[in-house]
């Protein structure tokens, strides 16, 4: 058995972090689980696990975790998120600056805010271009990277006060941020007080509609505080000062949407597409509780059907390995009821990740080059997000004889070697 130290089994939220409503209705239920982004040194030293339960609103629609671990205890400085590990997210970096400084006629002359800046794979596209541009991060490992490429940036989390002490800015980012911060109306508040008169604010997150569309329930995982429909976004903009007025379908983490802001006063019309994915919701009921309720079931058939096929190889004596060590893989393992007794080891890019151990499976984490040494039957793909990205890297190995798994959606199951 996993040594564990469990965290907080009440409920400590009776009511919605944004409209005060009693949350009644369970969206999805993983019981207690450790931090998806807590790695371990110490495979046989106990781990601090939480409940992790999603509620969702019947007043206003939102989904939200409720409140068992702070903010603080998640984004400390043992967290290993780095953006600028995906040669994806980074092209999606470049390709958004270029796209948004055409779009705003941004100058030497304007400002730009990014919340949650992690190492500055974003903000020293406009460094490049010497547009002014301020970080706020408030994890310390990831923020130091970002000084070390000339990105100002204060490390703290963003709150409405801190707003009132840095200025207005004529572009503010927020690229998957806004899912997680605990107080939402203060974060966007925030935004309001921080926002020039005529600025634009752009959030990028992952898209409910997706999420429930894919079955995607490894992207739930405590970090994320909630989970955003645009009619939800619409909603908490109004409430507080902003409006939404335009926003785009993006493919990163499965499917996201970018959305552009300003203030509730701006003379910008709203655009067609705001009124076009409002109605796909709408269609899809994200107004009625069915879609919601019927979620888990979808989720227990997917972590079935992963752990059978595990399990099944196994026996036939297969030699099974992972790729990714991301918070996403490591929600679907420990839903699943997967461990280090039936996937060997897990490969990263990442220096940080590199011999420690997944939270909970205690799967170990190795480089990439291991795949050639150690030659396992099965490579199963945890971040299926970005799939092609890391099958073109290990190819780059040299290594070529080997069967792919993805769990999600559902299982798929590629024959290579």
């Amino acid at each position: 058995m996993i040594p564990s130290l469990s965290i907080g089994r009440g409920i400590h939220r009776s009511e919605c972090r944004h409209c005060k409503q009693e949350l009644k209705h369970v969206f999805m239920d993983f019981g207690t689980t450790p931090l998806s982004n807590a790695y371990i040194t110490d495979p046989a030293a106990p781990e601090k696990t939480y409940p992790l339960r999603v509620m969702v609103c019947h007043s206003c629609w939102l989904v939200q975790t409720e409140d068992h671990v702070q903010a603080k205890e998640i984004f400390n400085n043992a967290y290993a998120y780095f953006s600028s590990m995906s040669a994806g997210f980074l092209k999606h970096a470049r390709t958004y600056t270029d796209m948004i400084v055409q779009r705003l006629a941004l100058t030497e002359k304007s400002s730009v805010l990014e919340i949650a800046s992690n190492d500055g794979y974003l903000l020293k596209n406009f460094v490049e271009r010497n547009i002014p541009c301020l970080g706020i991060e408030p994890t310390e490992s990831t923020a130091k990277e970002a000084l070390k490429l000339q990105v100002p940036t204060v490390c703290e989390f963003f709150t409405e006060a801190l707003a009132k002490r840095i200025g207005k800015h004529d572009l503010i980012i927020g690229n998957n941020v806004y899912a997680h911060v605990p107080d939402i109306n203060d974060f966007t508040n925030g935004l309001r007080e921080a926002l020039a008169p005529d600025g634009t604010i752009t959030l990028e997150f992952p898209h409910l509609l997706e999420i429930i569309e894919h079955t995607q329930f490894d992207t739930l995982y405590h970090e994320h505080f909630s989970y955003l429909s645009l009619s939800v976004v619409c909603g908490i903009f109004a409430k507080n000062g902003l409006r939404v007025f335009d926003v785009e379908q993006l493919t990163v983490h499965g499917g996201s949407i970018r959305v552009y802001g300003c203030h509730h006063a701006d003379v910008r019309e709203t655009s067609y597409n705001v009124y076009r994915i409002l109605v796909q919701e709408w269609l899809k009921g994200m107004d009625r509780l069915p879609v919601y309720e019927n979620f888990q079931t979808k989720a227990d058939v997917a972590a079935y059907m992963f752990r059978r096929f595990i399990l099944l190889e196994k026996r036939l004596g297969k030699k099974i390995a992972a790729i990714g060590a991301a918070a996403k893989g490591n929600t679907l393992l420990n839903y699943a009821g997967i461990d280090r007794t039936m996937i060997d080891f897990v490969c990263d890019n990442t220096p940080y990740k590199i011999g420690k151990y997944l939270p909970g499976s205690r799967i170990p984490i190795v480089g990439i080059e291991a795949l050639a040494h150690e030659q396992p039957d099965w490579l199963v793909v945890l971040p299926w997000n970005v799939a092609d990205e890391i099958i073109d890297a290990v190819r780059k190995t040299g290594w070529k004889k080997y069967n792919v798994a993805v769990a999600i959606p559902q299982l798929k199951l590629y024959m290579r070697g």
